[in-house]
């Protein structure tokens, strides 16, 4: 009798990798993300391996899923553990969304919420947020009260802080400053005296936990955007977006060393946003960055279209090994859920996500 080959179950959910692989570049079957649309078929195509380290992360009964949409521009999507719920800003509507886990309800968390663009939670579990409109790092207490942490720089404003997170070890935290909020009033307030901005030299900086002084830790990218260290602490990776308004600026991701947990060694390529899309390459920006316990770096990717905007997977090496792609440019990413298992991505006028096969290398 003739043998059949034995296929057990952890195979068969990976079976199909290769099939997402063959409908990247916008050659998938378009998708109903709407309520009651028709569901997608196993395994989901916009899962998409690209190198075979990828193939353990792809679930192959999971969808990707949009939870909500109705916004102008998510950002920031930070994972509470303690109240199982996201929170990300919906930074033109001057609001910050709570999704509760539970049952999925959406809500209006804050509002207003001074613009505010990246978040996260500090090992005491208190909310800490970039604000584009009072351009300030500002942390919520459990009082009710404000703590502004940072709004200022060797005498002069801050341009706008986009994104922070936090050290365990001396619970210092590390934030960005590209200034992107006080160039708009669509999502800060724009100098009414329109003096020149930024109002100082872009950089990423580190607010010491004890006693609140501020360092410069780099001034390298041109506009340092999303942040997150490695698993160890050992690297701070930054997402570069200063092509928005540097003819020079690279788009890429930048790595560092980080040298007796306060200070950076020079900036060195991690990976590269250009991308082959067939018959040319093209290059969006990667946004918010997040890395998983494998040292993989999580990148939020847009600006191209089709084929390219959603989520980009970068092995340790800098390697891109795997895409999820999204029907609009997302924009962060987090993981989140009791497992930190459910990766959360806030892309343009929606928020989405879906299981993945490991699990975020942080609490938020």
């Amino acid at each position: 009798m003739e043998k059949t080959a034995s296929i057990n179950r952890r195979h068969f959910l990976a079976a199909g990798s290769l099939v997402g692989a063959s409908l990247a570049f916008g050659q998938g079957v378009k998708r109903d993300y709407s309520k009651g649309g028709a569901p997608v078929r196993y395994p989901d195509p916009d899962i998409v391996v690209l190198d075979d380290a990828f193939k353990k992360y792809k679930i192959g009964n999971t969808p990707i899923q949009r939870l909500g949409t109705g916004y102008l521009w998510a950002e920031g999507p930070a994972w509470n553990g303690v109240g199982n719920y996201l929170l990300w800003s919906d930074i033109p509507n001057d609001r910050q969304m709570r999704f509760l886990a539970d049952d999925g309800h959406i809500s209006v968390m804050r509002k207003p919420a001074g613009y505010s663009n990246g978040n996260t939670f500090d090992y005491q579990g208190r909310q800490i947020a970039c604000e584009h409109g009072n351009r300030r790092v500002a942390r919520y207490e459990y009082d009710g009260k404000t703590t502004v942490l940072a709004d200022k720089f060797g005498g002069k404003q801050l341009n706008a802080p986009n994104d922070a997170v936090v050290h365990p070890e001396d619970g210092a935290i590390w934030f960005t400053d590209p200034g992107y909020g006080s160039l708009l009033d669509y999502e800060g307030f724009k100098d009414a005296a329109n003096s020149p901005q930024p109002t100082q030299k872009e950089a990423v900086y580190r607010i010491d936990a004890r006693g609140g002084a501020i360092t410069k830790v780099t001034d390298e990218p041109f506009k340092p955007n999303g942040l997150c260290f490695s698993p160890d602490y050992k690297k701070l990776y930054v997402a570069e977006t200063g092509a928005s308004h540097y003819e020079k600026a690279p788009r890429n991701i930048w790595v560092f060393d980080v040298i007796d947990g306060k200070k950076l060694g020079p900036a060195k390529e991690f990976a590269s946003m250009s991308l082959d899309m067939g018959k040319e390459k093209k290059a969006g920006f990667a946004d918010g960055i997040r890395a998983d316990v494998d040292g993989n770096i999580w990148a939020s990717a847009g600006w191209v279209g089709d084929g390219y905007d959603g989520v980009h997977v970068f092995s340790p090496e800098g390697k891109r090994i795997g895409q999820i792609l999204l029907p609009e440019i997302c924009s962060n990413v987090c993981f989140g859920g009791p497992r930190r298992n459910r990766l959360f991505m806030t892309a343009s006028q929606s928020l989405y996500a879906v299981y993945v096969e490991t699990r975020g290398a942080h609490i938020s």
